[in-house]
């Protein structure tokens, strides 16, 4: 059973990202504040759910919520700044969308950087622990799949509509066949060593 929040007397916020581990597109960042008697049976986190699941689970969340926020940092950002400080902001982006404004902020992971002198905790795992960071893990993931599915319309020889840009034998083959694209990660290691072309003569 997820616990609802972690603070009960001022207004919590729960973010996640999506696409951390992906070699092509942003990672993505959502936020949600939830009413105090919100409950859903279904909510877990989103990798636990099925498509159909977390479609029903985004229409919901996006009618019964007070406040929800989205973000997202595309690659040139985070080959500048790293993943990290990217996931980070852009869960800072979308917590800055929220009308009203958070009292507290629970994160999902083990690193957050300040907002705003706003007070927050981080929950190694939370999308499986806390009710809001699990509705966030939700709308993160559904969004991020979204704006892949539509990157894949665009470049299907990637097979981004199945792959969502993680590094799958699939998308590292067709990275090989066919080179990067200005929605690959530059700072990421997009081929395997015994992919790589030797050009020296032996």
């Amino acid at each position: 059973m997820l616990k609802h929040r972690i603070i009960t007397d001022r207004l919590e916020c729960g973010t996640d990202e999506a696409g951390r581990g992906c070699l092509a597109g942003p990672v993505t960042a959502k936020t949600v504040i939830l009413p105090a008697d919100f409950s859903n049976s279904l909510i877990n986190d989103s990798k636990q759910l099925s498509l159909k699941k977390r479609e029903s689970l985004k229409s919901i969340i996006k009618k019964e919520a007070i406040a929800y926020g989205i973000a997202h940092v595309f690659p040139d950002k985070i080959d500048k700044i790293n993943i990290l400080n990217a996931s980070i902001l852009a869960m800072h982006k979308a917590i800055e969308q929220l009308s009203p404004q958070p009292e507290f902020i629970l994160v999902d992971g083990n690193r957050f950087k300040n907002f705003k002198n706003i007070n927050h905790e981080c929950i190694i795992k939370g999308d499986a622990k806390y009710l809001n960071i699990a509705m966030t893990s939700v709308l993160a993931k559904t969004s991020r799949d979204e704006f892949m599915l539509k990157l894949h319309q665009q470049n299907p020889k990637y097979h981004w509509k199945q792959n969502k840009g993680y590094p799958t034998k699939q998308h590292r083959e067709a990275i090989q066949t066919y080179g990067v694209t200005s929605h690959h990660r530059q700072s990421f290691k997009l081929l395997p060593d015994q992919l790589k072309l030797n050009f020296e003569v032996q």
